[in-house]
């Protein structure tokens, strides 16, 4: 069921288009190449081998096609630039899907290119039209030699880059895939022993190959440009201004660096030289543009992340304690919004506090950071629909607070453009994981002029404790603010927006906004002849990206545009660096 599953998804949609111009155009390409092989007259003495040499051909003109194609996608910073200009058009979000695409692509021509070369070899020396050896071609000649390295190397790469592998051994991953560096090199110096020669009667003999390297090469030249670019940008100073620790281990690097500019969504890699001078680890930036320095959260569920702790002296044992040791709380906003209101009504577990001094003492001085980015992602689009729908599954949240904190600076310079609703819809498996994020969902509550314009709902989907039953019953929202006037809070969170249990309804909450939109009772003042776009963007497992999907579709009207951005990152963030960031 579900490999029919996935065969069903591919063929749907612009997935569709996408495999049959991708994959026609391949078996075009092959046939191409065959056809020109086989009808060389100069090349009479390899056609004597038949089907062998013109399936060689073919396929191997389609390697350099996939040679060419798989560097693309991930050029981070050409990709950057080209989204505002043609994002509209291309899945620019999509850029790792085609990464795979291409190398499933590169492994099947390679497969059947590399399968007809060892018959071409067998039938070279069976028929000898030419005076060599099967070994000799296929282990002394450069085609053969270079062919046989790039098949080990892909050997290596492919297999670590499998979804276990990449998960339980990041590092393995990563290393090895720099080897594609190598294998780029053999591919364009494959052709170099002219294994595909011949002439006319009377006629110098002439290499004939389809000199693919001539245009592939610019792939590997763009690859150099662009991590010349980032190797550049990485090491332009970047100040660490500040560590902050949540009393359940959640980590916030606070940094400056004076030519850094982004977006509200973006997301950066972070290298710390101290720990590992190669490895880059992505975070989406959880700050807003219009904040005095730029903010990463990062959870302690990696080896990595477990070291940059350690170095920070950001222990266990220090967060377990931080309620007691006299740190400073600190606030996601310029002004303390929770101020004078004592600490009646906030969670000991719900705040950061400043350890920046216990940082300087672990390490002496604070670490050296660099900073890779920033990098787009659909989240930065929200401004663009005049309801955003922001859809957080667990660590999927991350973006969101970044775009958050961003609507809220623009709300107060009355610069929200197109955007008149904002809902959030957080679903998490339970209540540990809830701290930081909920944190700043308070003060949002706090600060918000509109009590309309952002619709907060929370979905907790772990089984509900009898102790926790207990607590609900005795921290009844009800009862919480019921002498003092004030709106009634949440047991659980703190927020005035109750926490549900179970999982969201998304047809009942599409049909809502929906149908409050056409009635014009969610949206005062809208035109009748105007067509309202609501846009859905998620971030979380992918499971619950294709459900959300197909509602987001069957939701629209005439009088309603819905649009559906899934949030990429989460899949790089939290599978290849274990990381909590996004």
């Amino acid at each position: 069921m579900h490999v029919w599953t996935r065969v069903k998804h591919e063929l749907t949609g612009r997935r569709l288009l996408w495999n049959l111009f991708f994959y026609v155009g391949h078996l075009l390409i092959f046939v191409y190449g065959w056809i020109k092989q086989a009808h060389d007259a100069r090349l009479a003495g390899l056609n004597s081998l038949r089907y062998s040499v013109w399936i060689s051909r073919g396929a191997g003109l389609c390697l350099g096609v996939d040679g060419l194609l798989i560097v693309l996608p991930v050029l981070r910073n050409c990709i950057r630039i080209a989204r505002p200009l043609i994002g509209w058009a291309v899945p620019l979000d999509e850029n790792l899907w085609c990464h795979r695409q291409f190398a499933y692509s590169l492994l099947f021509w390679t497969i059947v290119h590399t399968t007809a070369h060892y018959v071409n070899m067998i039938n070279v020396e069976r028929t000898q039209i030419r005076k060599e050896t099967a070994w000799a071609i296929l282990f002394t000649q450069p085609g053969g030699f270079t062919g046989h390295v790039m098949l080990l190397l892909m050997l290596l790469m492919f297999s670590t880059a499998h979804a276990k592998i990449r998960k339980q051994a990041y590092e393995a991953f990563w290393y090895t895939h720099h080897l594609a560096v190598l294998f780029l090199l053999g591919l364009y110096v494959h052709a170099v022993g002219c294994f595909v020669r011949g002439a006319l009667p009377d006629q110098p003999v002439r290499c004939l190959g389809y000199n693919t390297w001539t245009w592939t090469i610019w792939g590997g030249v763009a690859l150099f440009v662009e991590r010349l670019t980032r190797e550049i940008r990485a090491r332009r100073r970047t100040l660490l201004i500040g560590v902050l620790l949540h009393p359940q281990g959640a980590l916030e690097l606070r940094f400056v660096k004076p030519s850094f500019s982004y977006k509200a969504g973006q997301w950066v890699y972070l290298n710390l030289p101290e720990l590992s001078r190669f490895q880059w680890h992505p975070f989406t930036i959880s700050s807003a543009p219009d904040d005095p320095c730029v903010s990463v959260h990062i959870r302690q569920v990696g080896d990595w992340t477990q070291a940059l702790a350690a170095r920070l002296g950001c222990t266990p044992e220090v967060a377990a304690s931080l309620s007691t040791s006299g740190h400073r709380r600190s606030t996601f906003f310029p002004l303390d919004l929770d101020a004078g209101k004592g600490d009646e009504g906030r969670s000991p577990t719900s705040d950061f506090y400043d350890v920046t001094l216990t940082a300087l003492t672990a390490g002496g001085k604070l670490p050296v950071i660099r900073v890779d980015g920033p990098y787009g992602a659909p989240a930065q689009d929200v401004f663009k629909a005049e309801v955003a729908i922001l859809v957080g599954a667990g660590i999927g949240v991350t973006p969101f607070a970044s775009v958050l904190k961003n609507v809220w600076y623009m709300e107060q310079q009355n610069k929200l453009g197109a955007l008149r609703r904002v809902v959030l819809v957080w679903i998490v498996r339970d209540t540990a994981n809830m701290g930081w994020f909920a944190a700043l969902l308070r003060q949002l509550e706090q600060a918000q002029k509109d009590p309309d314009f952002l619709s907060i709902r929370l979905y907790l989907t772990q089984r509900v404790s009898p102790a926790m039953l207990t607590h609900l019953a005795v921290h009844a929202p009800g009862a919480s603010g019921a002498h003092t006037g004030e709106r009634p809070r949440d047991a659980i969170t703190g927020l005035a927006a109750p926490t549900h249990f179970g999982r969201p309804d998304f047809d009942a909450l599409l049909r809502r906004v929906r149908d409050g939109v056409e009635t014009g009772s969610y949206l005062p003042g809208r035109e009748s002849s105007l067509r309202t776009t609501v846009g859905v963007f998620y971030c979380g497992p992918n499971g619950l990206a294709k459900e959300l999907k197909d509602k987001t579709k069957r939701a629209g009207s005439k009088a309603v545009r819905f649009t559906f951005r899934k949030e990429h990152f989460v899949s790089r963030a939290c599978r290849h660096s274990r990381g909590p960031g996004c």
